[in-house]
């Protein structure tokens, strides 16, 4: 007798079936939270990271504007106080190497601003000594030396003698008009407090003038100064090697200076020696200063 072999499919177990598929699910889900935790945490983290950050930020930009707040304070208030006398009293004499870097008779249009571009890259503040005549000229450039840090002090308007020395009042009335061209141009209550005498404060055939003008200049409350080394630049020197040396031999051994030079619309030679100055006198260790640190 023949029998037909007949293959028996294995009957499946439900309950191991049910078990492996909740395992499967309970694994999927552990899975998705996992994942959903960690983007949680990163999302989290890249908040706290963005919240600190914009924290940070406010904190420098308050700083930025506290600072730059404080510099307009010291630029558009220069005051001539008691401890302003006493330093401008004792401006030729210092425990340390000083440099004042000053300029007469700009600005100029073809000298001043190659001046602020070389002052600007060594990092020097320096000192314009501008007339009033010039400056209703070249508004921007004043702007411009006010804003980069330069102090701007007062050599009257004209540079006329007969004009300027014609009586002690007439020193005053030159000053009072520069300096409210000043404003007018920065548009502020600046008065630097300083002022310098056409062709010195002393000596001449003005000299008597001099000596009575000093005396209104400080009933006002103005300061003036001279130098005691200059390039002579605007009295001789006509070749970049000659101003160099004249201002080797005037600065010397001394250990504060007041350095005379020009920004007139001539003085090109005055620019291109004044690399080698700083670098001269960078050597000999002096600080550059100008006279914001003692008009507090």
């Amino acid at each position: 007798m023949m029998y037909d072999l007949i293959e028996v499919e294995p009957k499946l177990n439900k309950k191991k079936v049910a078990g492996a598929i909740i395992i499967v699910l309970l694994a999927i889900a552990l899975i998705v939270f996992i994942i959903l935790k960690h983007t949680k945490k990163n999302e989290d983290a890249i908040t706290n990271s963005t919240a600190e950050n914009e924290i940070i930020n406010e904190v420098e930009e308050k700083t930025a504007e506290e600072t730059q707040e404080a510099e307009v304070i010291v630029r558009d208030n220069p005051n001539y106080t008691e401890v302003g006398r006493e330093l401008m009293s004792n401006i030729y004499h210092s425990e340390e190497k000083i440099a004042y870097l000053t300029f007469d008779d700009g600005p100029s249009k073809s000298v001043t601003p190659l001046l602020l571009d070389l002052l600007k890259q060594e990092n020097i503040k320096a000192t314009f000594f501008v007339l009033g005549s010039r400056a209703e000229l070249n508004g921007d450039l004043i702007k411009r030396e006010y804003d980069e840090g330069h102090y701007i002090a007062n050599h009257g308007y004209s540079h006329i003698y007969g004009n300027i020395y014609q009586t002690p009042e007439s020193v005053l009335e030159e000053y009072t008009r520069t300096r409210d061209i000043i404003k007018n141009i920065l548009n502020t209550d600046y008065d630097g407090h300083l002022f310098r005498f056409p062709g010195g404060s002393s000596g001449g055939k003005y000299n008597s003038i001099k000596v009575e003008a000093k005396k209104i200049l400080d009933e006002n409350n103005i300061a003036y100064v001279d130098w005691n080394a200059l390039s002579n630049d605007a009295a001789g020197a006509k070749t970049k090697e000659a101003i160099i040396q004249n201002t080797k031999d005037t600065v010397g051994t001394k250990n504060s200076v007041v350095i005379l030079m020009h920004d007139a619309g001539d003085k090109i030679l005055t620019y291109e020696s004044l690399p080698e100055i700083i670098a001269y006198l960078r050597e000999q260790g002096y600080n550059f200063k100008n006279f914001y640190d003692i008009m507090k």
